[in-house]
């Protein structure tokens, strides 16, 4: 992208046309949404039919994922040049995930405590039966710590991207990206340069298949209310009361530590990232954004590199609304079949959770392996007991995916401002919608917005703003061209 001479500016200056409503995201997505809970209540055959429109969009996001984080995680790296700091990065980035997570399993057990969801339902364990959980799982199995960190290394570098295993494509990425800091920037401009030019093009992609968004999400949710209903809601009336409440005196501590730690006002980021979230609502599916929520936590001045390192681990170490979930549903559980837990059978229960958690996103039923994992170990109810919360699994989808994306959000202002890789001034300009560097324009569709943005900026005596966040201007990236054959075009390399 090359912003334009000076001599634009005049023509550039005339006020713009506010964008109709109809052409908002967000709108488009509320009006999806909106839609999809209609014809999944009126009309429910109908709406348990649409799982393919929102399965196809998610397979979409799926599509582009791994080579996304690939190139992101390494330019990031190369572009710190430390390696040193990205082992910071990543270290902090874990004591927050662990942190947070005990702290919502922790507060999930005091709602559980108070509320007592499951109390005086007397279930009769002999009614129940093991094939419904597992049909939900798989007949999976829980993984140990050995086995969960094992996995995390891929075999095949071409196996991770082909299985889309986030954990094992960041752990070559930061290897890859490490190399180049080692054998030196220069020497590698060239594959930098090819990763540059490659990653333009995925976000080209990904801003052509945020255009189908509100037809993933009119699918997704028409389904949803389809196949499980509303009547589901007065059924487990309590225990959903118990989780969302939760949630939300959760959602008000992470505003306070997002304040405290790194001055980011939460509200005025949830307005920034409105369409995200809503998108997220209306697939029941965090992956659905992470494009999307890293290119915006970019654009808001956290480096690319402490983006590309905290989100995707969070989205397997760091499930804030997935741990509050496990932790009132165990109590929901033991409390249906008359069991009162005491002290120390809840803190065993919460060490279980706190490693059952690990590593569960993206695997079916995950939340019924690390509650039936927790049944198995502690001997609390009968495993196939936790068959009783198939019913008010899904309704759970919205409180865990908002708090879950959420949490990750607040985890990487925190980490980067820990590792001083946050600009607040450019936060500023962000919320207030402007785009702050080249990359997330191109991601997010508003190339013609950022070259005004920038051409103002520049008659102003302003620096340029960098090719990404935490990386150099555009004009340091050289461009990877190709030539014809028989001719030589060699690419100027500045200097570092």
């Amino acid at each position: 992208m090359k912003i334009p001479d000076s001599a634009a500016l005049k023509a550039s200056s005339a006020p713009q046309k506010k964008k109709p409503l109809y052409r908002s995201l967000f709108f488009q997505i509320l009006i999806a949404v909106v839609a999809g809970v209609l014809i999944g209540h009126f009309w429910p055959n109908i709406g348990s039919t649409l799982r393919p429109l929102g399965d196809g969009f998610i397979q979409l996001i799926k599509m582009i994922i791994a080579p996304l984080i690939f190139l992101v995680i390494v330019t990031g790296i190369s572009a710190v040049g430390d390696v040193k700091a990205v082992g910071r990065v990543g270290v902090k980035a874990l004591l927050y995930f662990t942190a947070a997570t005990l702290f919502a399993l922790v507060f999930g057990l005091v709602v559980g405590n108070i509320v007592q969801p499951g109390a005086g339902l007397n279930i009769d364990p002999a009614t129940l039966s093991q094939d419904a959980v597992d049909a939900k799982t798989g007949h999976a199995v829980p993984k140990d710590a050995a086995a969960f960190l094992l996995d995390v290394i891929p075999t095949s570098v071409i196996g991770a991207f082909a299985n889309n295993s986030l954990l094992q494509v960041l752990f070559f990425s930061v290897f890859f990206g490490a190399a180049i800091v080692v054998i030196g920037r220069q020497r590698c401009m060239p594959v930098i340069s090819l990763m540059e030019t490659v990653l333009e093009l995925i976000f080209k992609i990904m801003s052509w298949i945020m255009k189908v968004a509100p037809v993933g999400a009119f699918g997704a949710m028409a389904f949803i209310i389809g196949q499980y209903g509303l009547d589901t809601l007065g059924t487990y009336a309590l225990l959903i009361a118990a989780c969302y409440g939760a949630a939300v005196v959760f959602i008000g501590l992470l505003f306070a530590v997002a304040w405290g730690f790194a001055r980011v006002p939460l509200w005025q980021f949830l307005k920034y990232t409105r369409e995200e979230f809503l998108l997220a609502l209306g697939t029941a599916s965090t992956e659905a954004v992470m494009p999307r929520i890293m290119t915006k936590l970019t654009n808001a001045g956290c480096s690319r590199a402490t983006t590309g390192l905290v989100v995707p681990t969070g989205y397997s170490f760091n499930l804030d609304g997935a741990a509050i979930y496990l932790s009132i549903s165990l109590l929901f559980l033991a409390q249906a079949f008359g069991h009162h837990l005491d002290l120390g059978q809840q803190l065993a229960a919460l060490g279980v959770l706190l490693l059952t958690s690990k590593g569960m996103a993206g695997v079916p039923g995950s939340s019924f392996l690390a509650l039936s994992a927790t049944a198995a170990a502690l001997g609390i109810f009968p495993v196939a007991g936790v068959a009783l919360l198939l019913g008010a699994d899904r309704l759970m989808d919205s409180m865990r995916v908002v708090v879950n994306l959420l949490g990750n959000c607040v985890a990487t202002f925190v980490v980067a401002k820990w590792e001083g890789q946050f600009d607040r001034g450019v936060m500023v300009r962000a919320f207030r919608g402007e785009i702050t560097n080249e990359d997330s324009a191109i991601m997010l569709g508003k190339e013609e917005v950022y070259e005004e943005q920038e051409l103002e900026r520049l008659s102003e005596g302003q620096e340029p703003s960098p090719k990404f966040r935490g990386g150099p201007t555009a004009d340091n990236i050289p461009q990877f061209e190709m030539s014809r054959p028989g001719q030589r075009q060699e690419t100027p390399i500045s200097p570092d």
